[in-house]
């Protein structure tokens, strides 16, 4: 078998390059300056990858990279940014990109697997997770849960027009390989001690190795059109924060943030956004939906595909290990 995996630096798309090499799956690693990127590190000898220096919105890049007999197309490069700004960006890289991602499977007529996120998906309580079925929505419209919807509907406009495709939502992913870093940017900020106040809402912790597992899964096992939420352990982040200050033997948040303060810290980080040029991770957006409790169900995932999430705590002592070992504590 021989796939193209899109996104190959990011957290996800770097645990797919590797989950799939050690199966003996040839793949096409494509991303931004791929070659020779330390992403790749220790994979570099192996005669099954190679890598693929290509835009996902440059269709003419993409598709001169990936020549050849291809059977699958996994897209997991995507822009996120939580926050109100940097819609037309975030739209070029999650929506142009996944319709040349889509094009470039049409083309090789093979399987194709969009990964969305939790976020595309309607918001359930703390006392019922949320699934593929469950109705409403909850969401914030933010640039990011725009954008990554956006995908989503050309992804499903596409396998109902006859594309073999798939669609997974992977949760709040803590684990190795996290270059960037994305997630783990958590781990970095909250290893010199936690703030007081931690977000009101919670999360889904999964391992980004067990998603890639549940990916590669879909790749061969699922039905075309099946849709699988590939989360974990819902967790308050006043608990994931918690346990993040135990490993780190740092402070701990006193408590979970009340109204106003949300109010008041989003209401700074807006206004900093007019004047600064890049907006502040503590936006509206954000502190909005770190209030809310993103809990999912993979209980569908697990049935048909063999979705076996691994405990948060196994994830989270991998990634601080992986994290230091690479000099990002220092």
């Amino acid at each position: 078998m021989r796939i193209v995996v899109t996104g190959a630096t990011g957290l996800l798309g770097n645990n797919v390059v590797r989950t799939a090499l050690e199966s003996g799956i040839e793949v096409l690693a494509v991303a931004r300056s791929a070659v020779g990127s330390r992403c790749f590190e220790g994979l570099s000898q192996s005669t099954i990858l190679e890598t693929v220096d290509a835009d996902v919105t440059d269709w003419n890049k993409l598709s001169e990279g990936c020549r050849g007999p291809i059977d699958g197309v996994i897209h997991c490069a995507a822009q996120i940014h939580i926050g109100w700004r940097n819609r037309d960006e975030s739209l070029r890289i999650n929506f142009d990109g996944t319709a040349n991602a889509i094009r470039l499977a049409t083309h090789h007529a093979c399987r194709f697997i969009h990964v969305s996120t939790v976020n595309a998906l309607a918001i359930g309580s703390a006392s019922n997770p949320a699934d593929e079925q469950t109705a409403g929505d909850g969401q914030i419209p933010c640039t990011y849960v725009f954008s990554k919807r956006a995908a989503e509907t050309e992804a499903k406009r596409a396998i109902e027009s006859g594309l073999d495709g798939v669609i997974v939502y992977p949760g709040f992913m803590l684990g190795p390989w996290d270059w960037k870093p994305s997630s783990g940017r958590m781990l970095v900020e909250l290893s010199h001690g936690s703030p007081p106040l931690a977000p009101a809402g919670g999360c889904s912790v999964c391992d980004p190795r067990d998603v890639a597992a549940g990916i590669l899964n879909a790749l061969t096992r699922a039905p075309s059109g099946a849709r699988y939420v590939l989360a974990g352990t819902n967790w308050t982040y006043f608990h994931l924060w918690s346990e993040i200050a135990a490993r780190f033997g740092v402070r701990k948040p006193w408590i979970a943030m009340r109204p106003p303060g949300r109010w008041l810290i989003g209401s700074v980080g807006d206004l900093l956004a007019n004047v600064l040029p890049n907006e502040p991770v503590f936006n509206s957006a954000a502190v909005r939906m770190s209030a809310q409790y993103h809990w999912y169900s993979s209980q569908l995932a697990e049935k048909e595909i063999g979705y076996t999430p691994r405990s948060p705590e196994e994830s989270l002592d991998d990634a601080i290990a992986w994290f230091r070992t690479h000099g990002y504590f220092e």
